[in-house]
This record gives structure tokens, sequence and C-alpha cells, in this order.
């Protein structure tokens, strides 16, 4: 997954509609708009169950922070 400013390797659970997937962040982003909060791998997309809409609310929860 990309974030703005979490560091690599910080673990994150996003959950949409009862779902959830943990995450890691490797990469920055997203730049798309000031809205948008993290990019998430097709392969946790899909865990979630938002292919089709592209672009969804999600919740955020910070599992494991690294110091990185």
């Amino acid at each position: 997954a990309a974030h703005k400013t979490l560091p690599f390797g910080t673990r994150v659970m996003v959950s949409r509609g009862g779902r959830n997937v943990v995450v890691t962040i490797t990469d920055r982003g997203p730049y798309a708009g000031p809205c948008r909060e993290i990019d998430l791998s097709r392969a946790a997309a899909e865990r979630l169950g938002m292919i089709r809409t592209g672009v969804s609310r999600v919740g955020l929860l910070v599992v494991k922070e690294t110091t990185r």
C-alpha cells in the first residue's frame, strides 16, 4: 500500500463493509487529490470488494508503526 506520511513497513488494517485486510506501507502516495489517504494493491482491493468502484471510503487503523 502507499501512504503519504506513514513510515515504510507500517502495518495498517483497512476496513470496508465488514471486510478487513492488513497491508504494509511500501510506497508513497496517493497524489490524486486531498481526500485520498491510501492506495491499495489490486489484491487488497479485491479482498475489500472494491474493484468495481475503484475508489471507496475505508477505515484505517495502524496495527504496527515502524521507526524506519
